[in-house]
């Protein structure tokens, strides 16, 4: 017994990337029940993680291993979003790449995380929410990072400065959104376009449109505002601003804008 389930490991080895998280769930799949997964951690071959997951002894698994074991073997909708994701990217330029203390991650339809994520020590503040932002994405909003060895979803730069948008809180949320669309100067006019006409939220849309007028980006000029619902009535965004008339919103001061 102890032979075949050790062989039964081997094959679990071959199929399971380095710096992931194994599931108990995707362990059940490949034959490796709990109490087989527990003799192994005995054993000294599988490292306990968390409730119903494991580690390659001495493996150094961070967020992003725990977020290939919830996207491949769970199957959740979960990615990388909003800032996140521009970060993987490389995409906020005032900040190192991989040096945000928080991580953004949102779940297209309502999903709990399994508890050994949620108490994992990621060494990061990992924030998820539920957000149904859009009535549909195109699949060529979300895209494939590689994180060495394996790879995980995430949003494409269109999608998450969206993201980043709605969920901005106050004056400073807002200025760190502005300041990320002035560094989006290549997103495609056409996604970005289908976003905007799919997207739920008022507030988002009329937020990227005056940042994204405002950084005076090319790709702007493409877009067809007169297909989109941009909702009606006045909005107080940015306290203390002022009224921009166009989309019925308050903004900063040309003053306040960062430096961009």
């Amino acid at each position: 017994m102890a032979k075949r389930g050790t062989t039964k490991l081997q094959q679990v080895f071959q199929n399971w990337p380095k710096g992931t998280v194994a599931t108990q769930d995707w362990l059940d799949e490949l034959g490796i029940s709990r109490k087989l997964a527990s003799w192994h951690v005995d054993s000294g071959w599988l490292e306990r993680f968390g409730p119903r997951a494991y580690v390659r002894p001495g493996d150094n698994v961070n967020w992003l291993g725990g977020l290939y074991a919830l996207q491949t073997q769970l199957g959740l909708s979960i990615h990388a979003a909003g800032e996140t994701a521009l970060g993987l990217r490389g995409k906020t330029h005032f900040l190192p790449v991989g040096t945000e203390s928080t991580v953004l991650l949102l779940s297209d339809s309502q999903e709990q995380l399994p508890k050994w994520f949620r108490t994992a020590p990621w060494q990061k503040n990992i924030e998820h929410y539920c957000l149904s932002l859009f009535h549909s994405v195109p699949a060529k909003a979300s895209v494939n990072i590689d994180c060495g060895g394996f790879s995980v979803t995430a949003s494409s730069e269109e999608r998450a400065i969206l993201e980043q948008m709605r969920q901005t809180r106050n004056n400073e949320d807002i200025e760190q959104a502005h300041r990320l669309v002035a560094g989006l100067n290549t997103l495609r006019p056409d996604l970005v376009q289908e976003l905007l006409e799919n997207c739920r939220s008022v507030k988002t849309k009329r937020l990227f449109l005056w940042s994204a007028e405002e950084t005076g980006h090319a790709w702007f000029s493409h877009l067809d505002l007169s297909r989109l619902n941009l909702g009606k009535g006045k909005r107080q965004l940015y306290k203390g601003g002022k009224l921009n008339r166009k989309y019925a919103i308050t903004v900063p001061e040309a003053e306040v804008l960062p430096d961009v």
